[in-house]
């Protein structure tokens, strides 16, 4: 048995690799600070004060997620600058339907030995994240466990802070019969269903969309709706948005029915794309089963008074958003019809 000294880099874990890559991340979060941040990372806990005056009943909207199996198509492909794009985007997106102004953001990046190059891209991708959302990333966690995850692997977790006015929250229970239900596009699957999406590549072979490889195409990151969002609150009452993730458009705009009431989708108002084209042909998806578990083109779902309808649209046209009239709310029992 040898008695030489054991370190921690002998049991696999670098510690001065992990200082490296705090200080080669420095600057990409430096890229997403807000006046409100107190404390720049490197500390215990990243402190973030509200500003003073800005509400008079402020409520704390929280949310937390991952990215699912789609790291593992990142991680096969080896492109890894988007996919912490799709980790803000999952977190702050979720806080955006309750009517919150994403504030701030952390994330878990865990692997089982430090690629600083690899976790610098990660890393890079959480920051564009946070910038499109407007949220400050005040912090968050490097781990390197060997022997947890195979070489070349790393997982992600994110979570989010936002704030609302008390009076201003969205929940759902000003929607009524006759309300207009406007779609807002998706990139593409968003982080969403890649486990079938994953099992479609697998029958697919080489096959390209629109003359891309198809997996290279699937690795679009998710839109990020906060600031085309937040600019149509400003202008015009929204009576409920709902965030197609998990469970599509079937099973998410339920979640913010109250009461009696259905939406009646228009399946003629819009097409699903190359993309969901693709995995439907190509997995022989029926459509009741895309629906329930792809947002087919629709990313996020905005209803309005329909005297309001109109103008939403042309605020959401005018902040880079490509939006249309989905549906109609009816009478029914909280669920979706389509029509």
């Amino acid at each position: 048995m040898s008695n030489k000294p054991l370190t921690y880099k002998d049991a696999g874990v670098d510690i001065d690799a992990g200082n490296e890559l705090v200080e080669r991340i420095k600057p990409l979060v430096k890229r997403t600070r807000r006046p409100e941040v107190l404390a720049g990372i490197g500390g215990f806990g990243g402190l973030f004060a509200l500003p003073p005056g800005k509400y008079n009943e402020p409520v704390l909207v929280s949310g937390t997620d991952g990215v699912g199996t789609k790291l593992m198509l990142a991680q096969h492909l080896g492109v890894h600058n988007t996919i912490g794009i799709d980790l803000v985007a999952m977190c702050v997106n979720d806080v955006l339907v309750q009517g919150a102004e994403p504030l701030f953001f952390l994330d878990y990046f865990a692997c089982g030995k430090l690629d600083n190059a690899v976790a610098s891209d990660v890393i890079a991708g959480i920051a564009e994240g946070c910038v499109q959302a407007g949220a400050a990333l005040v912090g968050g966690e490097t781990a390197e466990m060997p022997d947890m995850y195979t070489p070349g692997e790393y997982d992600l977790a994110g979570f989010t802070v936002g704030a609302v006015e008390r009076s201003e929250m969205i929940d759902g229970s000003a929607i009524c019969a006759g309300d207009v239900v406007i779609g807002i596009a998706s990139s593409g699957p968003h982080s969403n269903g890649y486990s079938l999406i994953r099992k479609v590549l697998e029958r697919a072979g080489d096959a390209q969309i629109d003359g891309v490889p198809a997996a290279e195409r699937l690795l679009a990151p998710t839109r990020i709706y906060v600031k085309s969002v937040l600019a149509l609150m400003e202008e015009v009452t929204v009576n409920g948005l709902a965030h197609i993730t998990g469970g599509g458009i079937t099973e998410n705009i339920p979640r913010v029915l109250h009461g009696q009431l259905n939406v009646a989708i228009d399946t003629t108002s819009w097409e699903q794309g190359a993309v969901f084209d693709f995995l439907q042909q190509h997995g022989n998806i029926e459509t009741a089963e895309m629906r329930r578990t792809f947002n087919c083109g629709v990313g996020m779902v905005v209803v309005v008074n329909p005297a309001h309808a109109p103008r939403a649209i042309d605020i959401l046209h005018a902040n880079g958003e490509h939006a249309w009239p989905l549906g109609t709310v009816i009478p029914g029992n909280q669920a979706v019809q389509y029509v």
